[in-house]
């Protein structure tokens, strides 16, 4: 190339737009704006407005904020549940350049105040159920200038929290006509933080244009299946808004036009019926417990589903009666998909095209959906070498993508190229992926795995039992042996011989469980699964534990 000059770089001649979380918005303003969101509110009763109606007040939010000197790039927090003021944060907070860190209140207090002090929040929105938690945290929280009550002086009354601010207040005090400012997409939007099973819960900042690209994938006609032209959609995060940011709904239905129903805090399963029946929810998204106790209610009192036409579920592997239960009872499209909080949207849940036609559609189903558009997937052995897309080779799962985190905050060094997810999967020739188990969670008995998923989706395959976890206790000979904690339905009988003889054409003989224990109740975590390092304790300490005793107070 001596004495050449090197070729012109020919750029394109397309717009260069960023892309930002309120253009959703914006988007729904100009062509859906008479289109639906209902949230059932904290005391129960229910709010119903517009596009147009949740545009103006996120404007009146942002002018608020910015009046208070929140600037680019400052920190939100919200301790908040499903309502409608917590769906406003998404867009009047991000919208304005700062950004919205969503934190559990289902967390223990020490893991709350850790969340909202590392991520570095100056303001924290909370609502009437979260009030009390804040009062006691706030002691520990310095750095917090301001709680901003969403709900009536009157439910507040009494408090002794400093620099509380009102929700409505604020918002009266304002013109909607704020006009969004234009920002670099690579800024955060949002935070979420790790359930922290392992350690302290880690911080990851989704940016707005990984926000939008997320969605965008997560609104592909094949994503959950059954589009149909014309049709209004009516989804519902039953998952939870501090969970990955609601699985993206909160921006995917402005999106694409969907009205969006809320539950609130309200998840007893008789008022998510009552939400899902009323308000013709055609896709609904929650965790597989969520799934089986809608279930377990529905047996008790009947009825069905309504409008539902299908059930997303992720978060946890389902039991193939849960799955069976919903197709063929009630007659939905369970679409399961799995991400983390690092990874979101990464598969979508449906099948491959053809797929239909060659395989049984039950073993498919099971699979945790199958590669998004934007994201790679691939699984390594333990020396980090790729191994073949055949559906058999089980290794270490790694994701990228552009809406994949390459680091967490606060941490040092470079980005990583490829996030480990700490699962196990095989991934199929069609791209689908099976999580075999989470690698922290597998039993390593005599040098070989036995998958805890499998053991668990064997014992919920029969009628009595309503729940199951398998972990492995420490054995002298053998490293260690899966034990099974089960949870019987309501009225059910069943004991642990006709257990075991049930699961024992499932099972490799030698993976069938030590012990099989009996519990009213199983330890779940903040973010609805079980805490199977607390069992596994339990369990090793108390080979008796059981008979009849919860397990969550262990």
């Amino acid at each position: 190339m001596t004495g050449h000059a090197a070729p012109d770089v020919l750029y394109g001649t397309t717009m260069d737009v960023p892309l930002l979380v309120s253009e959703m918005l914006d988007h729904a303003l100009a062509n859906h704006p008479a289109r639906e969101v209902v949230a059932r509110r904290i005391d129960g009763t229910i709010h119903r407005y517009t596009y147009a109606d949740a545009h103006a007040r996120c404007r009146r939010l942002a002018a608020a904020l910015t009046g208070l000197g929140i600037r680019l790039s400052e920190r939100i927090g919200s301790l908040a549940w499903n309502t409608h003021e917590h769906f406003e944060l998404f867009y009047g907070v991000s919208g304005m350049g700062a950004v919205l860190h969503t934190i559990n209140p289902r967390l223990f207090e020490d893991q709350i105040a850790y969340i909202a002090a590392d991520g570095g929040d100056r303001m924290l929105f909370i609502d009437a159920a979260t009030l009390p938690i804040a009062e006691r945290i706030a002691p520990r929280l310095p750095a917090i200038e301001h709680y901003v009550f969403m709900g009536t002086r009157e439910q507040a009354a009494g408090t002794g929290l400093d620099g509380l601010l009102f929700y409505e207040e604020l918002l009266a005090a304002q013109a909607d006509d704020f006009a969004w400012p234009s920002f670099d997409e690579r800024l955060a939007s949002t935070i979420c933080y790790t359930s922290g099973t392992t350690g302290e819960p880690k911080g990851v900042a989704y940016s707005h244009r990984s926000a939008t690209l997320s969605a965008m994938c997560m609104s592909l006609a094949d994503m959950i299946g059954g589009y149909r032209a014309g049709s209004v959609e009516a989804v519902m995060p039953i998952a939870a808004l501090f969970h990955g940011n609601g699985w993206q709904m909160p921006y995917t239905a402005p999106m694409n036009g969907h009205r969006l129903v809320l539950p609130g805090r309200a998840f007893e399963p008789d008022k998510i019926l009552e939400l899902v029946r009323g308000e013709q929810v055609t896709i609904a998204a929650a965790v597989p417990t969520v799934w089986m106790t809608l279930l377990d209610h529905l047996d008790q009192t009947g009825g069905d589903f309504g409008e539902l036409r299908a059930a997303l579920v992720a978060g946890s592997r389902p039991p193939p009666s849960m799955v069976d239960t919903l197709r063929q009872r009630y007659g939905l499209q369970v679409s399961q998909t799995w991400g983390m909080t690092e990874a979101l949207g990464v598969t979508k849940a449906t099948v491959a095209p053809g797929a239909h036609d060659t395989d049984g559609m039950t073993p498919i189903a099971q699979r945790q959906g199958r590669t998004n558009y934007l994201t790679r997937l691939k699984t390594v052995d333990d020396a980090g070498a790729e191994l073949p897309r055949d559906g058999q080779s089980v290794g270490r799962l790694l994701a990228r993508g552009p809406y994949v985190a390459g680091a967490y905050l606060k941490e040092p060094g470079a980005p990583r190229d490829w996030l480990d997810t700490g699962d196990l999967a095989r991934i199929f020739p069609d791209g689908s992926v099976e999580i075999v188990d989470r690698l922290k969670d597998v039993i390593k008995s005599g040098g070989e795995w036995i998958s805890s998923l499998q053991l668990e989706a064997a014992a919920t395959g029969h009628p009595a039992v309503l729940q199951a976890a398998a972990v492995g206790v420490a054995h002298p000979k053998w490293q260690e042996r899966p034990v099974l904690a089960v949870v019987r339905r309501p009225g059910a009988e069943l004991t642990e011989p006709a257990l075991r003889e049930f699961m024992a054409p499932l099972l490799a003989s030698w993976w069938m469980p030590d012990r099989i224990v009996f519990f009213d109740s199983l330890p779940v975590s903040g973010t609805g699964k079980v805490e199977k390092r607390r069992l596994r304790t339990l369990l090793s300490e108390d080979p008796g534990a059981g008979a009849g005793a919860s397990a969550q107070d262990a």
